[in-house]
């Protein structure tokens, strides 16, 4: 099992982190068009290999696309932040040719290959590569569900008072602090409603504090978050290397799902060897499927800034 990260900033380094600390694969290539940058990364993290106990070799590559040849597996996570005085448009102008370049390339030396897209605006990244590429759509995944559900059960269970391992919830929709949708009716603890332990203005907070998860952080830290992102990543990887048939909320090309059509927008799939095995169409309220149509809204004014 052979998986490739490009970009070795942050998120990538620490998403070839806890692939290899995991020990489901053989391989992690690192790719980085800063030179030595993503072979230092390789390097420092093969130091700790003893330490933490894995046996995943970790090499790094200097733009040698011909390093990630037969790669199962790929992770995007290459891309600009937006700059003091630069317009959205020019940031997904500059984005979408980096995606479309590196996606081109991954799949010249790894045919079969299966995408896993961070790069952000995630939904209309991973809409690009569906649109520019030959691949299959259950084999090109967005990820930011399964972070923006990491970060609603971190608040639920911190409303709850209770163990993480108690809490369960779901985020659909864009992956976008106006996008995202969570579906806090649907969460529980250990299978009971939330809304049994919580009042409503408590569950309103709950969703407010998710949907600026990530705004939250970046104002703590003076840049994005990186463990949690590298975390959720590596969870979709080994779902997908080690066939284990889980679900999560995952960008992916609907056409006619939950009223959808040519887009691809956060839903519950289940990953296994295949990439998306199945999309889940769950039931939703009517207050649930308007917030999830203007959130698809949102996404389709994204994805018109594209040059197709």
């Amino acid at each position: 099992m052979k998986v490739t990260v490009v970009g070795a900033g942050a998120v990538g380094a620490s998403c070839a982190e806890y692939i290899a600390i995991k020990n489901f694969a053989s391989e992690v290539v690192l790719l980085d068009i800063k030179e030595g940058y993503a072979e230092g990364k390789a390097m420092d993290l093969m130091q700790t290999a003893s330490l933490n106990g894995f046996d995943t070799k970790i090499t790094g590559s200097t733009s040698d696309y011909s390093k990630t040849a037969n790669s199962d597996i790929a992770v995007i996570t290459s891309g600009i932040p937006r700059k003091p005085g630069m317009t959205r448009e020019e940031l997904i102008g500059i984005n979408a040719g980096i995606v479309k370049t590196v996606s081109q390339n991954l799949i010249e030396h790894s045919p079969n290959v299966t995408l896993i897209v961070v790069s952000n605006p995630m939904d209309t990244m991973t809409y690009l590569v569906h649109k520019t590429t030959n691949l299959p759509k259950h084999k090109i995944i967005g990820m930011g569900g399964a972070l923006d559900s990491a970060r609603f059960k971190y608040r639920l269970a911190e409303a709850l008072e209770a163990p993480i391992s108690d809490v369960d919830g779901m985020v659909i929709g864009g992956h976008s602090d106006k996008g995202m949708v969570p579906l806090i009716n649907h969460a529980t603890r250990n299978s009971v409603k939330a809304s049994e332990f919580l009042s409503q203005d408590k569950m309103d907070y709950v969703v407010q504090e998710t949907k600026v998860g990530g705004a939250t952080l970046t104002k703590l830290l003076g840049t994005s978050a990186w463990y949690a992102p590298g975390a959720a990543v590596s969870g979709l990887v080994q779902a997908i290397a080690c066939n284990q048939k889980k679900m999560f909320p995952c960008s992916a090309f609907l056409e006619g799902e939950y009223g959808l059509n040519d887009i691809c927008i956060g839903v519950p799939v289940i990953l296994g060897k295949n990439g998306i095995e199945k999309i889940v169409e769950i039931e939703l309220s009517d207050a649930e499927k308007a917030k999830m149509q203007e959130s698809a809204e949102g996404v389709t004014k994204t994805n018109g800034l594209l040059q197709l």
